[in-house]
C-alpha cells in the first residue's frame, strides 16, 4: 500500500502539470472501486455509473484544490459521497426503495444466495450506516480516513460501523444457525 501512495501522490502531481494520461492512470486505478461504492449507495446502475464519471471529472477540475497529493483517495470517495448524497435527496420526495424481498436461507446457501442476502441486509441498514460498513469492509478505510470522507468525527464512525455490524449479525444470523 505504501507503493500504491507514492505512485499516486507521483500521478497527481504530473496531471497537476497537465499530463492527462497520468490523471487517466488514476481514474483506471479507482474507478472499479469508486463504482462498486456509489453502488452499494444509490443502488442504481446507471446511477452509480454516472455519478463515477460526474466524481472523476470534478476530481480533475479540482485537483488543484488537493492539499496533500498522497491523500488522493479519501479526498475522491469525498467527492463521491457529496455526490451520491446529493442525488438521493434529489431522489428521497419521489419514493423511498423497498427493503427487498424477505431472507429466508436456506440450509445450504450457495455463494449467489449468501450474496444477496448479505445486500438486501445492507438495504435495511440506515444510508449512514450502510455507507461506514462499505468505506470500512469493502472498500478498506481507516477510521481516520472514513471521517474525512464522511466529514463527521472519528468515533462517530466508529459508532455508525460498529451498530450496523450489529445490525447485520442480527439479519444473517438465520444463515450461520441453519447451516449447523
Amino acid at each position: 500500500m505504501i507503493f500504491r501512495e507514492v505512485e499516486d501522490r507521483d500521478l497527481v502531481g504530473q496531471a497537476r502539470r497537465g499530463n492527462v494520461e497520468a490523471y487517466n492512470v488514476l481514474v483506471s486505478r479507482w474507478e472499479k472501486r469508486l463504482y462498486n461504492y456509489l453502488l452499494k449507495l444509490v443502488r442504481d446502475t446507471e446511477d452509480a455509473f454516472d455519478l463515477s464519471q460526474e466524481v472523476f471529472l470534478k476530481a480533475y477540475q479540482n485537483l488543484r484544490k488537493l492539499d496533500d497529493p498522497a491523500r488522493f483517495a479519501p479526498w475522491l470517495f469525498r467527492i463521491a459521497h457529496n455526490e451520491a448524497f446529493s442525488l438521493l435527496r434529489r431522489r428521497r420526495p419521489a419514493a423511498e426503495p423497498a427493503d427487498g424481498p424477505p431472507m429466508h436461507p436456506g440450509p445450504r446457501m450457495l455463494p449467489v444466495e449468501t450474496s444477496l442476502a448479505v445486500g438486501a441486509a445492507l438495504g435495511r441498514l440506515s444510508e449512514d450506516q450502510r455507507e461506514a460498513v462499505v468505506l470500512k469492509i469493502y472498500e478498506g478505510f481507516k477510521f481516520e480516513e472514513m471521517a474525512e470522507i464522511l466529514g463527521c468525527p472519528v468515533s462517530t464512525v466508529k459508532s455508525r460501523v460498529y451498530t450496523a455490524l450489529d445490525l447485520l449479525k442480527e439479519a444473517l444470523a438465520p444463515m450461520s444457525q441453519e447451516g449447523k
